[in-house]
């Protein structure tokens, strides 16, 4: 049996009832699959990453929802950072994951620890009508629901995402979708979440990502997403860059979430959030 130790946090929040859950689990070697896959389910988190070995800047992570190993998770790594800086010092730590390394750098800002991440290279494509149309019926949203400023895409930084942006706030603020026809329809597409948003100003977008490939209906703060939103803004030339973007996500939830988003003109999208224990 590995052994290791398992902490709870809260990530881009710093007040536990706040951001986006996740455990992480610090061990010399990584437990088997099973074992990891036992773990997350009975922290129940959207994810639970693990992490080993327990020293260095090197780190293997691997991710885990209730249900299933997933590719990245961007507020996991968030939480990690925050542990590894509380635990063995700021710097850059280099950590390995099923999609390539993920440099994370961690430092202390207004007596809190922070996180940067620094994605995998981002790619996107237009979503097809038949992947639309099928989103929107699970969502239970109308095609003129959405702003045509920002075309439906499939967005990519580590794991994939549906973004679809809204032209109101308020169909954002109503969220009442068919789980399992969502999933299925998920499921089939190979997404991790749907990043639905609305863009409130040029540099502050709100968010919601359903999660039911996970066994959660929402998560209250997708550091993936946000990576995938930023490569995606910049591939289609939506925003111009280099841009730094806010975007809040989990407000409807009870858990406010501030995600901040470097987009550089080039190479991996920047993610930063401060995280704390719970």
């Amino acid at each position: 049996m590995t052994s290791g130790t398992l902490y709870r946090l809260s990530a881009f929040t710093t007040t536990p009832d706040g951001g986006n859950p996740a455990g992480v689990w610090v061990g010399d070697t990584l437990p088997d699959p099973e074992t990891m896959q036992r773990i997350a389910a009975e922290v129940g988190f959207s994810e639970t990453a693990f992490v080993a070995p327990a020293a260095g800047a090197d780190r293997t992570v691997r991710y885990y929802s209730p249900e299933a190993e997933v590719s990245f998770c961007g507020h996991a790594t968030i939480a990690t950072g925050v542990l590894l800086g509380e635990n063995d010092g700021n710097g850059t730590y280099r950590l390995e994951t099923l999609v390539g390394t993920i440099p994370v750098t961690v430092s202390q800002r207004d007596g809190h620890y922070e996180a940067s991440l620094t994605s995998v290279e981002p790619c996107s494509a237009p979503a097809s009508d038949a992947l639309v149309s099928q989103a929107l019926a699970a969502l239970k949203w109308a095609p003129d629901d959405l702003d045509r400023s920002i075309p439906p895409a499939r967005a990519y930084a580590g794991a994939w995402h549906l973004v679809l942006a809204v032209a109101e706030a308020q169909r954002l603020a109503e969220l009442n979708y068919d789980f399992e026809a969502l999933k299925a329809l998920m499921l089939r597409e190979g997404l991790t979440t749907l990043q639905l948003v609305w863009r409130e100003s040029d540099t502050v977008f709100h968010a919601r990502n359903p999660f039911p490939v996970g066994g959660v209906v929402e998560d209250p703060a997708t550091g993936a997403a946000a990576a995938a939103l930023g490569g995606y803004l910049r591939s289609a030339q939506l925003i111009p860059v280099p841009a730094t973007l806010l975007i809040l996500q989990g407000a409807a939830m009870g858990r406010p979430s501030q995600l901040g988003v470097k987009i550089p003109t080039s190479g991996g999208i920047v993610v930063t959030g401060k995280a704390i224990r719970i």
